[in-house]
């Protein structure tokens, strides 16, 4: 799928990303509501992504291709029974019907817990926002410590396309002041954090 970049990774600001921000990063996103893991290995993170399927009872799950092949998806789901979709057109069609949706993001911010998604492909946004399960992949290493490191990081990169940050499950207080989750999007937000670089950034 298209990106905005192709490499992240040379934008962040040498002495303001790594795992020494990580703790803050977790803490804050568990505050909102997000599901954090923090594993070593791609095996590890299989493991999560097998229990959350079970867990849920899930019969589809979309993914994006890069999250494919260094978790080894079909693997895991095929004993499962649950249908996996990971082409384009198929990740349009089946994505609002699924229960889970797999994605890689490009790093996390510690100040707000948010991470940030490359979105310029649809089917990303897609699977982000429209499964009722969203699970986020991301190298541990790539966290940046504040919003203003994360705009610094992103002006290295963007010239036109779609970024997001997303801080924890959709929630919404529209009606009555009473605060609803996943009315607009995912009511789960599950964040893996592999110490092992499965991808480049």
């Amino acid at each position: 799928m298209k990106k905005v970049s192709n490499n992240w990774k040379q934008a962040f600001p040498p002495e303001s990303v790594g795992t020494a921000f990580f703790e803050e990063f977790a803490m804050r996103a568990q505050n909102v509501a997000a599901k954090v893991f923090r594993v070593k290995t791609a095996a590890e993170a299989q493991s999560v992504i097998a229990e959350i399927i079970k867990s849920s009872d899930a019969k589809k799950v979309v993914a994006t291709p890069e999250v494919v092949s260094p978790l080894n998806l079909p693997t895991i789901l095929e004993p499962l029974n649950v249908k996996l979709y990971t082409e384009q057109s198929d990740i349009r069609t089946h994505a609002d019907t699924s229960d889970v949706g797999v994605a890689c993001v490009e790093f996390g911010i510690a100040e707000t817990g948010s991470v940030c998604e490359d979105g310029l492909a649809i089917e990303q946004r897609l699977i982000t926002t429209l499964p009722p399960i969203s699970i986020v992949v991301m190298n541990s290493a790539n966290v940046v410590p504040t919003i203003a490191a994360a705009f610094e990081t992103i002006s290295k990169v963007f010239d036109r396309g779609y970024i997001s940050f997303i801080t924890g499950p959709s929630r919404t207080s529209d009606i009555e002041r009473v605060l609803t989750i996943g009315v607009h999007g995912p009511s789960q937000l599950v964040i893996i954090a592999i110490d092992e670089e499965i991808r480049e950034v």
